[in-house]
C-alpha cells in the first residue's frame, strides 16, 4: 500500500496557503461495482468535481478559461489508494490549489470517508494553452489575477 503523502507539491517559502474546496458527497449506484464498491476509475472523476467547483471559487472554471481563450490541459494525473469507498457511502472531496508562480495549475486532491480515514490522494498539473494548444510561456491575465486575489486573501474566510 503506498505510503500516505503530507503534501504533493513543495509549498514555496513566502507564498499564499493553498486555496481549500470541500464537497460533501454520498457514493451512487452508477459508480460502482457488481461488488458496490467504487470503481478505480471514478477516483478521477471525483478529482475532477472537485476541481471545478474550485475553479468556480476563485474565477478559474472552464467557462472563464473559455472566455479568455485559454485551455487548461491536463499533463499529469496522479492518484493514491488507501480505502474503498462503497455504494451509499457519504464522503468528502477537499480541493487544494497549490502557488505555483509559472503558467500551471497545481491541484492537490484528498478523499476522506466519513469515519475521517483517507480513501485517496493525489494530484494533477494542468498547462495553460491557447487556443491553438500552444502552452503559454507567460502567465495570463485570468490565472494573474487569480494570484493577485490569492495575496490579497480573497479566497479565505
Amino acid at each position: 500500500m503506498p505510503r500516505k503523502k503530507k503534501n504533493y507539491f513543495k509549498r514555496q517559502e513566502g507564498a499564499p496557503d493553498p486555496i481549500v474546496v470541500s464537497i460533501n458527497r454520498r457514493v451512487n449506484f452508477s459508480e460502482v461495482d457488481i461488488m458496490g464498491i467504487v470503481w478505480y476509475g471514478r477516483y478521477a472523476a471525483y478529482f475532477e468535481e472537485g476541481s471545478a467547483e474550485l475553479g468556480r471559487c476563485c474565477n478559474l472554471s472552464y467557462k472563464d478559461f473559455y472566455n479568455a481563450n485559454l485551455r487548461a490541459v491536463i499533463a499529469e494525473c496522479h492518484i493514491d489508494y488507501y480505502e474503498s469507498l462503497h455504494l451509499g457511502e457519504e464522503f468528502t472531496i477537499k480541493t487544494l490549489l497549490v502557488w505555483h508562480a509559472g503558467s500551471r495549475i497545481n491541484t492537490e486532491y484528498q478523499l476522506i470517508k466519513g469515519d475521517g480515514n483517507l480513501a485517496a490522494a493525489g494530484y494533477t498539473i494542468r498547462l495553460l494553452t491557447d487556443i491553438n494548444g500552444r502552452v503559454c510561456v507567460v502567465s495570463p491575465p485570468l490565472l494573474t489575477n487569480c494570484r493577485r486575489r490569492w495575496k490579497r486573501g480573497d479566497f479565505f474566510e
